[in-house]
């Protein structure tokens, strides 16, 4: 046993809190890095955007592309401050500064106060509404239903019943009183309407016909359990016959695979007469949640991170700034804290910390830039003609041509728009798997997605393709040899059914 001193030289990777925090702002979306951006704003005062730059409003001009500070250590910083401070002291800034106290702002106010208004009545009309009141938001069915309880004449047990129901219903305005799985493990049990008008305060006797009631409001079946309860609302009250409720209550599962056969068979009517219900209950509502959405589609603006142009026979990448704050140090108040002395430790590490941000921010737009355009490069065909000759494309390719780890790739592309002259893509849309093509190269799985959808939209629908015969016609056209299960996994994500439900016979 001895104690001794050893020195000994390695290498390893350390994770400073500059590099973790250019690896966080990375992977940021851009409505992410705007609020960073804005947090960064609030807690660091040294911090300054075009907005509130004092050097911007006082001489009017564009803001810089480079921090002049940027650069030096942080006591050169402090001393071209002080420097910059004691030339704002000279006689001649202190002339100007005393013109400036010279302007009579009392007045300047008054004067703007006694101004005329400009007449508001334009092109005949007297007064203009506001613009917010000619925009509109699409209800959703839960503020639907909501009118509608406050028309209704329920009492207050009631009106509290039906308040939980419509607090328990899904995307597809069903009642959903499934239990759920916490995250510890624990297994809530499904609940039933008698456990809801219990905590409501509601007779549990009466918690059916209250439902009843509910389920015949606009639209018709909403608040239904199932979908055989939701049709069987609709089919009371649009007074459908006795052989399509027959159909709805005891043959659903019939219905769904095209089974008219037995259908008639077990109804022991002609399968015509199954056909002609058949067509009644397919005017029903599957979904009463249809027309109703949580959010409205035509509002949804995806604002892209970059644009690919084509300029000629080249395409360029250019960054979309817009709405993104260029930061700034806010010298001024800089300035002012550098008068005590106190300061000085404070605003040295309050300007190292906006120098890493900026220089974050600067290196996360050349790094989106950078790797479009390895991306346009690569996939330059897909830029020029289309979704079909999209071409296999995996991180790795691109990480190794730009010189980065494909985690870093990964967060690049993750969550970033690219505005193309095909349309608006996410960045991931570019990279898929290979599928193979006798006698050609590889083509792109996202390629074979569209050429599916494409030929099951030409088919006949009164004989839809099965995924076999797809598989055929893939390596008949186009040489692709993929396997039947590929076709229906892939169909699945496109969200097309299969064959027996595809077919049309009306």
């Amino acid at each position: 046993m001895e104690i001794k001193q050893q020195l000994r030289l390695s290498q390893q990777l350390v994770m400073t809190p500059q590099l973790q925090q250019a690896i966080r702002l990375l992977q940021l979306s851009r409505l992410e890095l705007i609020d960073e951006i804005r947090k960064e704003l609030d807690a660091n005062p040294v911090l300054a955007d075009d907005d509130i730059d004092p050097r911007m409003r006082a001489k009017g001009t564009e803001a810089p592309t480079e921090m002049p500070i940027i650069g030096v250590t942080g006591e050169e910083r402090i001393e071209r401050l002080e420097d910059r401070q004691r030339a704002a002291d000279s006689p001649t800034s202190q002339g100007d500064e005393k013109k400036a106290q010279e302007i009579d702002w009392e007045q300047f106010l008054e004067n703007r106060t006694q101004q005329q208004a400009l007449p508001a009545n334009r092109g005949g009309f007297e007064e203009m509404p506001p613009i917010e009141a000619s925009l509109t938001k699409q209800q959703s069915l839960v503020d639907h239903l909501k009118w509608q309880l406050q028309l209704s004449d329920f009492n207050e047990d009631e009106r509290r019943f039906a308040e939980l129901v419509l607090g328990n219903l899904d995307d597809n305005g069903f009642l959903d009183l499934k239990g759920i799985e916490r995250d510890n493990g624990e297994k809530i049990p499904d609940l039933s309407i008698e456990d809801l008008a219990e905590a409501a305060g509601l007779d549990p006797e009466d918690a059916p016909e209250v439902l009843r009631i509910m389920q015949e409001w606009d639209p018709v079946g909403v608040c239904s359990r199932d979908l055989r309860e939701c049709l069987r609302v609709q089919a009371d009250v649009f007074n459908c016959d006795e052989l399509e409720l027959a159909i709805i209550d005891k043959h659903l599962h019939n219905l769904e695979k095209h089974n008219y056969q037995a259908i008639a068979r077990d109804l022991k009517v002609p399968v015509e007469e199954v056909y002609e219900a058949v067509k009644e209950i397919q005017k029903l509502e599957s979904r009463p949640a249809r027309n109703f959405s949580e959010t409205d589609e035509k509002s949804i603006a995806i604002t892209p991170d970059v644009y690919v142009v084509k300029d000629g026979d080249k395409f360029t990448v250019t960054d979309n700034d817009r709405g993104v704050q260029r930061l700034y140090i806010n010298e001024q108040l800089t300035k002012n804290l550098l008068k005590d002395p106190n300061a000085k430790d404070f605003i040295g590490e309050k300007l190292r910390n906006a120098q890493w941000l900026i220089r974050a921010i600067e290196q996360r737009r050349k790094t989106i830039i950078r790797v479009t355009e390895c991306i346009v490069d690569k996939q330059r065909d897909f830029f020029e003609k289309g979704d079909a000759f999209l071409k296999p494309m995996i991180l790795r390719d691109v990480a190794e041509t730009v010189g980065m780890h494909e985690s870093t790739i990964s967060r690049v592309t993750t969550n970033k728009y690219v505005h193309t002259p095909q349309g608006l893509f996410e960045l991931k849309y570019f990279f898929n798997s290979s599928i193979r093509r006798t006698g050609e190269e590889d083509i792109a799985s996202e390629s074979v997605k569209q050429s599916i959808k494409k030929i099951i939209e030409g088919e006949d629908k009164s004989n839809p393709l099965s995924d076999q015969a797809i598989v055929e016609i893939l390596a008949k056209n186009d040489g692709i040899q993929i396997a039947r299960r590929t076709v229906a996994k892939y169909r699945e994500m496109l969200g097309i059914l299969a064959s027996s439900k595809r077919k049309k016979l009306f």
